[in-house]
């Protein structure tokens, strides 16, 4: 929270899951605000367990909606401002990106700072990932992440702040296993080609 100037602070801190929709926006798009709408979303929760599918959904919109800004920046023309953003990685996030255009935008939507997160926006932008896989993938990887932290914040109360920080690897290592093992079914159910085995 101290990452936030003052006056957007209160703003935020009165506004709730509105709030939440609002960092969520900013930090997805053109400001950098990491971990404060995690943080935010487990004080929140410990606040008011009962609407955390609320506060998950704020932030996930807002999360979205950021996304979306920048994603259309990219594809009007956004080459100089993802090898800014990307730097070294730009060569390797563009083949992960063509090649896994899904998982592409789902699993840096899981990761938590400092990992990176915008060039995989940028680059979905830029090289046309379809919209509704874009936002697809951001819903589930973005909801996945909030919903776990709402979970951690009813199940551990005060403690789960600190919990989420000291624990921020293993968190990570199992959502993604969790979503690659669910990419895999959904692959094996519908994703082959009919006569393959």
């Amino acid at each position: 929270m101290q990452q936030l100037p003052l006056w957007l602070r209160t703003l935020v801190g009165s506004l709730g899951g509105l709030g939440l929709f609002i960092i969520g926006f900013f930090d997805s798009s053109v400001l950098s605000f990491p971990f404060v709408n995690d943080i935010l979303l487990v004080q929140f929760t410990i606040h008011d367990p009962r609407l955390m599918p609320y506060y998950v959904m704020m932030a996930t919109l807002g999360s979205l909606a950021g996304c979306f800004w920048l994603y259309f920046l990219a594809k009007k023309g956004g080459e100089a401002m993802y090898r800014r953003s990307a730097g070294a990685r730009a060569e390797r996030i563009r083949g992960w990106v063509r090649r896994n255009q899904f998982l592409s935008v789902a699993i840096p939507a899981i990761l938590p700072p400092p990992l990176p997160f915008k060039p995989f926006v940028l680059a979905a932008g830029l090289f046309q990932i379809p919209l509704d896989n874009f936002a697809l993938a951001l819903v589930v990887g973005r909801g996945l992440r909030y919903t776990a932290e709402g979970l951690l914040a009813i199940y551990f109360g005060r403690q789960a702040t600190r919990f989420l920080v000291e624990n921020k690897l293993e968190l990570v290592i199992l959502v993604v296993f969790t979503m690659g093992i669910s990419y895999g079914v959904w692959w094996w159910l519908f994703g082959r080609k009919p006569g393959t085995e």
